[in-house]
């Protein structure tokens, strides 16, 4: 597999994840930390029968637990997070914060062995930082002093990402087959967790059980696969900042399917998004 294909498919998991607020409306019914335990049980079990029809379980037994740790850490921890901050400030702000981990991966990119950041990197990442910002607080932010902790969580939430993406490439040996443990035993912890602060609501029809379906196929699911693929074997400077077309692609979305309007805001976004990216390919390939 060439570094571009890996970037290709490392970046198939931002468009999963663009998904996500799409079906997050559609099962809106089911509470964060039990929605977060029934998908990640859903993405587990589709990892196991990728492995059993693949490489077989004997790879799962040659990883170490400590790994496995990391794992299971980043995802339920980055969940945990990101769910907490939401409580404590107001979810455009804290998304705004949370959503620094693509910068801080390009950021940091350059501590890692055989990469090299150069000043079009980081000029790409703030630029395509700012489009993703129109969108994510286009309903307008302001400070706000008892919203404090949730800050501290979100910006807790975007370190615990791009660290657990950072080290990932450092693990470029462990195969991708241990994401499928990660997500389960996210999944148990998340239930754990539901149970000890939610209310247990389930989908009140149809199209709430397809949305809880569809989160756990894709952007709960199949995303942390081929995203572990892109950062381990990918140019991972170039698919940090290409993350920040995530909230660009949700809200195009959500106008798609009716649940938002079409502005001149997401025109300007997608400009910005594009230039930043751009930016970030043309250094890469000067690299």
């Amino acid at each position: 597999m060439s570094r571009n294909q890996a970037t290709l498919i490392g970046f198939s998991a931002v468009a999963l994840w663009a998904l996500l607020a799409l079906f997050a409306v559609g099962s809106a019914a089911v509470p964060p930390l039990q929605l977060n335990a029934i998908c990640f049980a859903i993405g587990g079990v589709i990892g196991l029968i990728w492995v059993a029809a693949t490489e077989g379980f004997a790879v799962l037994k040659r990883i170490s637990w400590k790994v496995y740790a990391f794992g299971t850490a980043a995802l339920f921890g980055y969940h945990l997070l990101y769910f907490s901050a939401l409580r404590l400030a107001p979810p455009a702000e804290a998304s705004l914060i949370a959503y620094l981990w693509p910068l801080l991966i390009v950021v940091f990119s350059g501590l890692l062995p055989g990469e090299r950041l150069r000043a079009a990197h980081i000029l790409g990442a703030l630029i395509a930082f700012g489009g993703a910002a129109l969108i994510v607080a286009r309903g307008g932010v302001g400070p706000s002093a008892a919203a404090l902790p949730g800050y501290g969580l979100a910006f807790l939430c975007a370190l615990t990402w791009s660290g657990y993406s950072l080290i990932s490439r450092r693990l470029g040996a462990v195969p991708t087959a241990a994401v499928a443990v990660y997500c389960l035993a996210t999944a148990v912890l998340s239930a754990v967790a539901h149970l000890a602060l939610d209310d247990t609501a389930w989908p009140q029809d149809g199209m709430g059980w397809a949305s809880v379906v569809a989160l756990g196929l894709g952007p709960v699911g199949l995303a942390f696969y081929t995203w572990d693929v892109g950062v381990k074997r990918g140019d991972i400077q170039l698919l940090g900042t290409a993350s920040y077309a995530a909230p660009l692609l949700s809200t195009l979305a959500l106008v798609v399917a009716g649940v938002a309007a079409a502005s001149s805001v997401l025109l300007l976004a997608a400009a910005m998004i594009a230039a930043g990216a751009f930016l970030a390919a043309m250094a890469s390939k000067s690299a």
